[in-house]
């Protein structure tokens, strides 16, 4: 069963800039399409940015770019101007490649277990 396991949250300051990485196991990258997702407190969980299988991508935030090296078998986000507002848990998740890439976590089937990014002065 495919693992993903994130990292490279951190505190930053608003402004400052981090990237997340999500290394995935049990199974090849280049059969699913990877997205980040971030839960806010008190928030349901919402879509930052995904990358297809052929390294497409659909983005909510142009501050935000996922790439994909699928020979280390890792997708990367990285984030920039980060805001107060960012702050929250940040999932990677996978689908199968057979669907559409998307920002709607309730189609994806594989998660991560989070890292906390913490914008804040």
């Amino acid at each position: 069963q495919l693992q993903l396991v994130e990292s490279g949250g951190g505190l930053v300051q608003p402004g400052g800039s981090l990237r997340l990485s999500c290394i995935c196991s049990g199974g090849t990258l280049d059969s699913y399409h990877i997205g980040w997702f971030q839960q806010a407190p008190g928030e349901e969980r919402k879509g930052v940015s995904a990358v297809s299988t052929s390294g497409g991508t659909v983005t909510a935030d142009d501050r935000f770019i996922i790439s994909r090296d699928n020979a280390k078998n890792t997708v990367y986000l990285q984030m920039n101007d980060l805001k107060p507002e960012d702050t929250g848990v940040y999932y990677c998740a996978a689908i199968s490649r057979a669907r559409s890439v998307n920002l709607d976590p309730r189609r994806y089937d594989y998660w991560g277990q989070g890292t906390q990014v913490t914008v804040s002065s």
